[in-house]
């Protein structure tokens, strides 16, 4: 978002005079010849990324407005639809592609956790990776592991968040894996077994000098132990102003991709006994999503200060739907019996609150920088009713287990964040 300024009457502006008289018809046929000469220029440039080009001409064309109020050239309706326009990747409809994924892997990658591995665990359809995000009015760059890889070369791409964010986490190496010569090139840095733990892993691909980490911090913010002296209720205290401890490792990455918000509601706080702690104080009473837009604010005052987004591209990707049916999760709720997207749209939901305080503290960062993304999957998300584990769960589960209708076969539709990821990256001009 550019800084909004308030601008003064056209009769109270400073006056320019110029050298020589000019008439009406003088001015907006010199403001003609600058837009025209404008125009050219910037769709024949090749040092601003695609989606820029369009924005770049319109704020050519306010300029030449200010300039000439009353009299300048509107854009014909001929000239705007000849115009790039930027792309709103996140509304568009699931279409059916036999050749769908284009890039190549299978359950088979060794980097993908046993619980995402639906068809080994049981499910006999694979129809479900066959369909494809199309977003309205544009493409989707296909994703290509060889130039990300390459652009990222020599740097770090960081995913911080819960187990969804790990979900995404595999995918994205699996989805490079096909681009790597020998698979024995990437190791985790520091020995850790892939399988589910708290900490974090650090995926070194070799060849590049890259790693690909993921920091399982599902608040990000602190939970720790309560105040001395608090009741016998609380069990922990989020800290909603104090950013977790990994956070010192975050700094200097190339990419950072954070996700939040699934933990943020009352069974995995309060009535777990888990309240929210401010300025040293515990505060019983404090809302969940009040205490969810606080740890925003905080993750958004640590951006600022500690990255330096003229190197790092920051993501905060949307909340990823569930989808249980017939009751939650812990009521029998299932999802084993969807094998196609969702085609009635009134049962989908509404946007989560979650998304609106995200956007919202997105939106107050970029009066300064437009490095700092929202990547909003959740519309797209909600439809794939049919993506999840359900009922295939990995060897070893009970049989009273409920199903898994809020993480995601691999491949699947985390690989359509990914491609959307990539995507926005490109527009950025990424390490062009």
């Amino acid at each position: 978002m550019d800084i909004q300024t308030e601008q003064q009457p056209f009769s109270q502006r400073p006056i320019i005079l110029l050298a020589f008289p000019i008439n009406r018809t003088l001015c907006f046929a010199l403001s003609f010849l600058l837009l025209s000469v404008s125009a050219l220029f910037i769709f024949n440039s090749s040092a601003a990324p695609f989606n820029h080009q369009y924005y770049d001409l319109l704020r050519l064309h306010q300029f030449l407005l200010q300039i000439f109020p009353g009299n300048g050239p509107s854009l014909s309706s001929t000239t705007t639809s000849l115009l790039p326009r930027a792309c709103d990747y996140s509304n568009g409809k699931w279409v059916w592609d036999e050749s769908y994924p284009f890039h190549s892997y299978t359950e088979n990658c060794p980097f993908v956790d046993p619980g995402f591995r639906c068809t080994q665990n049981g499910r006999k359809d694979e129809g479900y990776r066959k369909w494809r995000w199309q977003p309205d009015g544009c493409d989707i760059p296909r994703f290509n592991a060889s130039e990300l890889l390459e652009r990222t070369r020599n740097g770090r791409i960081v995913f911080v968040g819960d187990s969804i964010g790990r979900n995404q986490w595999e995918s994205l190496l699996c989805m490079l894996t096909p681009a790597v010569s020998n698979l024995s090139t990437i190791y985790e840095e520091n020995g850790k077994p892939i399988n589910k733990h708290k900490g974090f892993l650090k995926m070194r691909f070799q060849e590049y000098n890259l790693t690909v980490e993921y920091y399982r911090v599902p608040f990000l913010v602190i939970i720790g132990r309560p105040p001395p002296n608090s009741s016998s209720e609380v069990n922990a205290a989020i800290r909603v102003d104090e950013m977790h401890w990994f956070s010192q490792k975050w700094v200097g990455a190339d990419i950072l991709i954070f996700n939040d918000g699934h933990w943020w509601n009352e069974f995995k706080t309060v009535k777990m006994g888990y309240y929210f702690q401010e300025g040293g104080k515990l505060n019983i009473s404090m809302d969940v999503m009040e205490a969810f837009r606080r740890s925003l604010q905080t993750w958004k005052r640590w951006v600022e200060e500690n990255l330096d987004l003229n190197r790092t591209h920051v993501f905060f990707r949307s909340y990823s739907p569930v989808h249980y049916r017939g009751g939650t999760w812990s009521e029998g709720g299932h999802c084993d019996t969807d094998k196609e997207p969702e085609r009635d749209y009134t049962k989908l939901q509404d946007e989560p609150e979650n998304n609106i305080f995200i956007s919202d503290v997105i939106k107050q960062m970029n009066y300064v920088t437009h490095k700092v993304q929202f990547l909003n999957i959740t519309y797209l998300t909600e439809f794939r009713n049919d993506g999840h584990p359900s009922k295939n769960r990995e060897n070893g589960t009970s049989d009273e287990a409920p199903q898994d209708c809020s993480h995601w076969c691999l491949p699947g539709i985390p690989d359509t964040w990914n491609e959307l990821f990539y995507a926005n990256l490109l527009s950025k001009g990424f390490r062009k």
